[in-house]
């Protein structure tokens, strides 16, 4: 037995060595890709050439093609480098994510935007800056993406609002400045329900009126300097079911606001919001957090509340810190 067990290996080794499923070309861009970062040690100790491609850690290939159309390298505390250009060198990944990589540095790369049938692309906890690159605009199939938990700065540009199948747009924990493009107002109708998250930047400006048009199913535009009227997020037609417009400048009155049934997470606290709390806001019935203090409302808190699941969180903290609001949980009306 002794003698059989390294023949056998051996004949394994043999037979699996001639079924190279990897495409060649999709190898070398990924051979590129692991060369390009310095490590302590070897990077990627599975990406051995010897063996399959489509075998090595974060890489997926197409069951029927055999093309590379993943690469997801999640997380990767000591890598240090770029994002390397070999990533534009494979055309039929469908999937990019960069998670949680911390020394990855620099800027996105001009060659990611040569990637027609990427996805989804993430490129999120990572020290990358400069912009948010315009380019980013030719990836015609994106449906996700996500550059959040960076350095970018610089504005968000006008042109990614045309993208055709973007449901989802996550840029939030950086640095941008300026407004939310007007064009993002018009997104394209086959873009359904897109995620809106843009929070902890240094955005500023009023927010554009084209921006009810969009049927958003999540909005969180917190902790910025934006300004103007933030009612155009909200409305009883409407599929949004989160939304946190917190820690901004928005002053608008909230008696004009209705709201969805689906809605479950209101924050609007820390603004300059006036009026009252409309009585329609009991029909939320999947409301689970509310906060709308530290603001300039008035009037009686709504009771009869229709929920399906009682909220334990709704205290005094939800509400105080207004002109003069009043009724359970504050102080009685006058």
């Amino acid at each position: 037995m002794l003698i059989i067990y390294p023949i056998l290996f051996l004949l394994l080794s043999t037979h699996y060595s001639g079924a190279e499923l990897c495409h060649p070309k999709d190898k070398s861009a990924l051979l590129a890709f692991k060369h390009s970062f310095s490590y302590p040690v070897n990077p990627f100790p599975s990406w051995d050439p010897v063996f399959d491609c489509c075998t090595w850690y974060g890489v997926q290939c197409d069951e029927t093609t055999n093309y590379v159309t993943g690469l997801d390298i999640a997380p990767y505390q000591d890598l240090n480098g770029t994002i390397p250009p070999s990533l534009g060198n494979l055309p039929h990944l469908t999937v990019l994510r960069l998670h949680k990589i911390p020394n990855l540095v620099g800027e996105i790369p001009p060659q990611l935007g040569n990637l027609p049938n990427l996805r989804s692309l993430t490129i999120s906890w990572t020290n990358i800056s400069g912009t948010i690159p315009p380019f980013l605009a030719n990836l015609k199939s994106l449906v996700f993406l996500d550059l959040s938990f960076n350095r970018l700065s610089g504005s968000i540009p006008p042109v990614l609002a045309k993208l055709p199948y973007l449901r989802g747009f996550d840029f939030s924990r950086n640095q941008l400045t300026g407004p939310i493009p007007e064009s993002f107002g018009h997104i394209p109708a086959t873009a359904e329900f897109p995620v809106l998250a843009l929070s902890h930047n240094k955005l500023s400006g009023e927010l554009p009126a084209s921006l009810a048009n969009v049927n958003f199913s999540a909005v969180d535009i917190s902790r910025n300097n934006l300004s103007g009227d933030a009612s155009v997020f909200f409305g009883e037609g409407k599929a949004t079911s989160s939304i946190d417009i917190s820690r901004n400048n928005f002053e608008f009155d909230f008696s004009k606001v209705r709201f969805t049934v689906s809605l479950d997470i209101l924050d609007v606290s820390h603004n300059k919001i006036y009026g009252t709390i409309p009585e329609q806001i009991t029909d939320a019935v999947y409301l689970q957090f509310l906060n709308v203090s530290y603001n300039r409302l008035c009037g009686k808190i709504p009771t009869g509340w229709k929920l399906r699941y009682r909220s334990e969180s709704w205290d005094n903290t939800s509400f105080f810190h207004n002109r003069c609001l009043c009724g359970t949980p504050l102080d009685p009306c006058k």
